[in-house]
């Protein structure tokens, strides 16, 4: 199912790049650190039973709003390089607060300050100890009604997630944005688009992988660290090295949508998109094999997660998702 276009923002906010960059900086940025110094947010760290460590920040509604709690709780997982402190991430969460959900907004992996607490190094295949680290949060805290959400590598993990443990994880209904669907195509479209994309991870993944080096010293990633100078330097370095693939284009394959990949699905999963996304390109959403429980929103603007529709950066996609979620909430 493809749904109809909802989102028109303001012809000032319509260039892609805009919608881009406007989704971490300017007053979206500003709004989530006065967001996140009144939030009362519970820190975790979740175990699994292979006994790695995921960290995380539980917002509940009654913090945030007077109304009644919907007596739900929306999981949120953030994009590469990103973590619980993203301003996307405070303000869908306050959004959602505000709506009655408690909030889960779960790290992954050396993401968001976790880098001392598992030995291995990050990848995108570790779905598993992340749906682990939510079936352990779901046992100490039941909910009837529980939902997941993230944001583009986030919103990848969503899907699959999604399609692998939905009635495990009791999940009702689950929202990726903008997620990867060919990595091999998306990695492709970052280096082809504005540089400044391409030099944000590579700082912001070299820097995690030193973080990794101070903590556990003698796995001794400083020699390549050294040669590394671009975003591909790392994938050709790393991923041969540090996980179970001997290149970069069989590693991103692993974590693909494509082909049947969701075909497993059991409870409804969106997949917002937009047409103008610069790393994510939208012809790939093609490549999917759609179950009847996927459902497809393209919009025509909205760059990469983006979907700012004013001045104050207030996004379309916080709106949308208790739409979609209090459709799906058990009375």
């Amino acid at each position: 199912m493809i749904a109809k276009n909802t989102f028109c923002p303001p012809l000032v906010l319509k260039n892609a790049h805009v919608q881009s960059i406007f989704n971490s900086v300017g007053p979206r940025k500003f709004r989530a650190k006065r967001i996140a110094k009144k939030l009362n947010s519970k820190p975790l760290i979740l175990s699994t039973p292979l006994n790695i460590q995921l960290t995380a920040e539980l917002d509940c509604c009654e913090d945030v709003c007077r109304g009644i709690s919907k007596n739900a709780v929306v999981i949120l997982l953030h994009g590469w390089e990103g973590s619980s402190q993203s301003a996307y991430q405070l303000t869908t969460a306050h959004y959602l607060l505000k709506h009655g959900y408690d909030v889960l907004r779960l790290n992954l992996r050396d993401h968001g300050e976790s880098h001392h607490l598992n030995k291995e190094m990050f990848n995108s295949t570790m779905i598993g100890e992340v749906g682990d680290a939510i079936a352990s949060f779901l046992q100490e805290y039941e909910y009837p009604n529980v939902f997941l959400a993230g944001f583009s590598l986030g919103g990848n993990f969503t899907l699959r997630i999604t399609a692998d443990r939905a009635k495990e994880l009791t999940l009702k209904a689950a929202v990726g944005i903008c997620p990867p669907v060919d990595p091999n195509n998306a990695m492709i479209a970052l280096n082809n688009s504005l540089f400044i994309y391409e030099q944000y991870f590579f700082r912001r993944w070299t820097r995690s992988i030193r973080k990794k080096q101070k903590h556990f010293p003698d796995s001794d990633f400083g020699v390549e660290l050294k040669k590394v100078k671009t975003l591909d330097d790392v994938n050709n370095t790393f991923i041969p090295k540090y996980t179970p693939f001997d290149d970069a284009q069989s590693y991103f394959a692993s974590y693909a949508l494509t082909g049947d990949r969701l075909k497993e699905l059991a409870v409804p999963a969106y997949l917002i998109a937009s047409k103008d996304d610069p790393i994510v390109p939208i012809e790939d959403i093609a490549k999917i094999i759609k179950p009847k429980n996927l459902i497809v929103e393209i919009q025509e603007n909205g760059g990469h997660c983006g979907f700012i529709q004013d001045l104050s950066a207030r996004s379309w996609v916080e709106p949308r998702l208790v739409e979609i979620f209090d459709s799906y909430l058990k009375t």
